[in-house]
């Protein structure tokens, strides 16, 4: 099979496929989230993420880029962001084998899936889904997860190969300007993160001013200067914004 003589070649065979003339050009998050799509709709998924793993330090968790609900968070992010995809996570730090599940709501894909000659099973992150997670590794020892869910998905050892070639390349666009853009964002408060990271939690103004001991208005203010600092249009876009760059857990 390609896919195995590839990883038979070298420790990390994807990484050398992903370095063509598009890794090289700057790339837009709009830009990166497009060519996503494209590949969801290739391979039959319903949802994808782009994650980044945290620091070695602390315990395996993602870090999202973007999903398929950018410029917003969809619920799954929500979810694997957690300790649902602790194993993941771990595997992705070892190794570049691709990883899928198929929860008990999805059987043809758990027998499609395990076809495949390099990818591996996994206990579903996400119960009652079906999915597979390319790791990804690009300069500066960052590394990180490509996802894509759906019941509908279908991929042979060829299109396998070639799809985490494409997640590698875009990862490698993404880690890139993820290294660049802290240096653009305005210094942020500890305030002003605590009632970014509130409201990704899903509390709403009058709660998190209850739990800072604040006023409502001034809660307001906090999330209104958080937004203009990243750049962002609306409190979602500035909680996607600040858990891509790391600013909030």
């Amino acid at each position: 099979m390609r896919a195995q003589a590839l990883s038979d070649a070298s420790p990390d065979p994807l990484q050398t496929l992903a370095e063509d003339a598009e890794a090289t050009q700057p790339l837009a998050i709009p830009d990166a989230v497009r060519r996503f799509r494209w590949i969801a709709a290739d391979m039959g998924a319903t949802a994808f993420g782009l994650y980044f793993l945290g620091p070695a330090s602390e315990r395996s968790r993602l870090v999202p880029c973007f999903d398929s609900d950018y410029p917003g968070v969809g619920a799954a992010t929500r979810a694997l962001s957690g300790s649902q995809a602790e194993e993941i996570a771990r595997h992705a730090r070892a190794s570049t084998q691709p990883c899928w599940w198929a929860g008990a709501q999805a059987p043809g894909e758990k027998a499609a899936f395990a076809g495949l000659a390099w990818a591996h099973p996994v206990a579903p992150p996400l119960p009652q889904t079906a999915g597979i997670a390319f790791p990804v590794h690009a300069d500066r020892g960052q590394c990180g997860l490509a996802i894509f869910i759906g019941t509908g998905i279908f991929l042979t050892d060829d299109t396998l190969c070639d799809i985490h070639a494409r997640c590698f390349s875009l990862f490698g666009a993404m880690a890139r300007l993820r290294h660049s853009e802290p240096e653009r964002v305005r210094a942020m408060s500890r305030r002003e993160l605590e009632c970014l990271r509130l409201t990704a939690n899903g509390h709403t103004s009058e709660e998190i001013a209850r739990l800072l001991k604040l006023s409502v208005h001034t809660t307001n203010q906090y999330l209104t200067q958080s937004a203009q600092k990243l750049n962002a249009v609306s409190r979602t876009q500035a909680v996607a914004k600040a858990l891509r760059l790391g600013l909030i857990e």
